[in-house]
């Protein structure tokens, strides 16, 4: 054969490389509201931008008739591209070939990209849309799973991971996206379980669709296990993209800057009027975080999970950071478990990704309850205060209201390493609330009273002025500064500005014990 006649036999395997499963099952797909694999990475990705690696990989079976079913890339897409002009390894599960089932050679294309990633420091986006292991090839597409989850483990705080449910994901499938960094779901085509409907009704007897089992909502709302649901897959990839604007490539490497447009001295007024003089009454986080990051953009991470505290990124000032924020309006932003699981998360996300994270503090501490005490909320709330107490990078707190008891201690205090700490004059920093001390403090006093309810009062005003305030944090030096709500943005800016050449380390250890 001449070098023409070659490249023409290269040609046309390539374009049946990109046929998948065949034009029939790509409509199939289609029909089911989903995209092919191919299409998904076009739209992830910045055009023309994805060079794909093994697209001539096939698997090596030769059981149950495989042998007579070869198709090329073998049901996953893999390669790299650019977000942004950003490098990012990825692949894509192709449900169209063989129900994007994974096999040994499968797994060694997805392996490839994983370990070329953490090699070149760039993140790896998996696209997941597969049922499960290759049954034909038993006991080597388990072997297959092993390696992927040993590599997600390994790379977990060197690079980004990043998974998107964009199809089912069942059985062992679900370790290797509940090991990365954040989970991407879409409402009524993606699902996630370790054991579907079918079984839970032989073993449990219980009664349950796929969607209520494991669908978006689910998992976003109610396990806590994804962090995003979108109504479509375009909006689920773009979110993506989005993210990749505050992330940066690699444990190396400094977080990206924003656009910088925001005056960086701006001072709002609004926030004299964000928190109500009832300290009781609750109000909104989002509008303080809103009115001080660049722009008023807050992406948010796990928005329908744990509303009792905010976890999200923004720039101040163009630096990139991560915003952990408790929120008066859910719970009266009381610390509990989920809230803790949540934060605690992305702290070490944005910890080990050299991310400065500022935390808006409103809270009046961790929630009473039999169900949380047999929960473990000791230990839940400890892994809250394990991530701060860990973490290494510039760490910003403002105290807006109430800062009070263990929980006082747990978000951000002085006391655990925070660099820049301070307090709104509305703030309230004591062991407990004005009642719960009084009620302890005055008890015999108040019973022996002729007014029992206007004793309560009366000790609760002079308790209010004696502690219900910043002052007494600031004396100590427990607090750096005690300013006006309108500078709240130009002060973390001044002191993210301070702090970029931060340096801090913890004790030679091979690791921690979190307590798990």
């Amino acid at each position: 054969m001449t070098m023409r006649e070659k490249l023409e036999l290269l040609e046309q395997r390539r374009a049946e490389s990109e046929l998948g499963g065949g034009a029939a099952r790509v409509a199939a797909q289609h029909q089911k509201g989903k995209l092919s694999a191919r299409e998904r990475l076009d739209l992830l990705l910045d055009p023309g931008s994805f060079v794909e690696t093994d697209r001539f990989v096939v698997h090596r079976s030769h059981d149950f008739g495989l042998e007579e079913q070869r198709i090329y890339g073998d049901g996953v897409v893999t390669g790299h591209g650019r977000i942004d002009g950003r490098l990012v390894y990825v692949f894509s599960q192709d449900f169209t070939v063989f129900g994007g089932s994974l096999s040994e050679a499968f797994a060694e294309k997805i392996c490839k990209v994983m370990d070329l990633a953490v090699r070149n420091g760039a993140p790896v986006i998996g696209l997941n849309d597969s049922g499960g292991a290759r049954i034909q090839e038993g006991v080597v597409s388990l072997g297959g799973y092993a390696e992927i989850f040993l590599r997600n483990t390994l790379a977990s705080g060197v690079v980004p991971q990043i998974s998107a449910i964009l199809g089912p994901c069942a059985g062992g499938a679900v370790y290797s996206p509940a090991i990365t960094d954040f989970i991407y779901m879409v409402r009524q085509t993606s699902y996630m379980f370790v054991t579907g409907p079918n079984v839970v009704k032989t073993v449990t007897h219980e009664d349950v669709t796929m969607e209520a089992l494991g669908g978006a909502d689910t998992h976003a709302s109610t396990s806590g296990v994804a962090h995003f649901a979108f109504d479509g897959e375009p909006a689920c990839l773009q979110a993506i993209r989005d993210l990749f604007r505050f992330i940066p490539s690699n444990n190396l490497a400094d977080p990206p800057r924003g656009s910088g447009r925001d005056p960086r001295d701006r001072r709002d007024e609004s926030l004299l009027d964000v928190v109500p003089d009832n300290a009781n009454k609750p109000y909104d986080m989002h509008e303080v975080i809103r009115r001080i990051v660049d722009d008023g953009e807050f992406y948010e991470i796990h928005r329908d999970y744990a509303g009792n505290i905010l976890c999200g990124f923004g720039h101040l000032g163009g630096y990139s950071v991560g915003i952990v924020a408790n929120q008066p309006a859910v719970l009266a932003g009381v610390l509990d478990i989920n809230a803790s699981l949540k934060a605690a998360r992305f702290i070490r996300f944005c910890d080990a990704f050299n991310i400065p994270i500022v935390t808006l503090e409103d809270v009046p501490g961790f929630l009473p309850g039999v169900a949380q005490e047999h929960g473990g909320i000791i230990k839940h709330g400890a892994k809250l205060l394990y991530a701060y107490c860990e973490a290494t990078v510039p760490k910003l707190t403002v105290i807006t209201r109430k800062a009070y008891g263990g929980a006082y201690d747990v978000m951000s205090s002085k006391h655990i390493r925070g660099d820049f700490n301070v307090a709104w004059p509305t703030a309230e920093i004591a062991v407990m609330g004005p009642k719960g001390a009084v009620e302890i403090l005055f008890r015999k006093e108040i019973v022996e009273s002729a007014d029992p309810g206007a004793a309560t009062d009366q000790k609760i005003n002079e308790y209010r002025e004696k502690f219900a305030h910043p002052y007494i944090a600031a004396g100590r030096g427990y607090l750096d500064d005690i300013i006006d709500p309108r500078d709240t943005r130009p002060r973390l800016i001044e002191a993210l500005d301070t702090l970029q050449g931060k340096r801090d380390r913890n004790p030679p250890r091979k690791h921690g014990n979190l307590p798990l």
